[in-house]
């Protein structure tokens, strides 16, 4: 992995993510991939008063896909969702002190797969009449 331009932060992030695994009540569940490249996101979050109190994420992916993934859940936790929702993928790879240019559709798919299961955390919350 080490060959095309990774960052540390990066590398930090594959070795040892954060956030790793599913939460099985959770308030919002977003599932994203790519067909491209074959990577596949899931994040579930749970929340309170509109507050990202915790996330957990899977993923089947390159180094890249893992590592934004969880820069995704360390960025997001605590933060209210309307703030969580505008995370972009700029955002995760400047977290990441970069990334290659041929790997953000990765963080793009982290950050995509965060906004999702906020749509539904959102769309759950108006059928509750909340």
């Amino acid at each position: 992995m080490g060959n095309i331009g990774y960052s540390k932060k990066v590398m930090e992030h594959f070795i040892n993510p954060r956030n790793v695994g599913e939460i099985d009540d959770a308030d919002g569940y977003g599932k994203v991939g790519n067909p491209v490249c074959g990577d596949v996101m899931e994040m579930f979050i749970k929340v309170e008063k509109d507050i990202i109190i915790d996330i957990k994420f899977k993923t089947f992916g390159c180094g890249s896909a893992i590592a934004t993934s969880s820069m995704v859940t360390e960025m997001a936790k605590g933060m209210h969702i309307d703030k969580a929702i505008k995370i972009s993928r700029d955002a995760v790879a400047n977290e990441l002190d970069g990334l290659p240019p041929q790997k953000m559709h990765c963080s793009n798919l982290a950050a995509d797969a965060l906004k999702e299961a906020i749509k539904d955390y959102k769309s759950k919350k108006k059928k509750e009449g909340g």
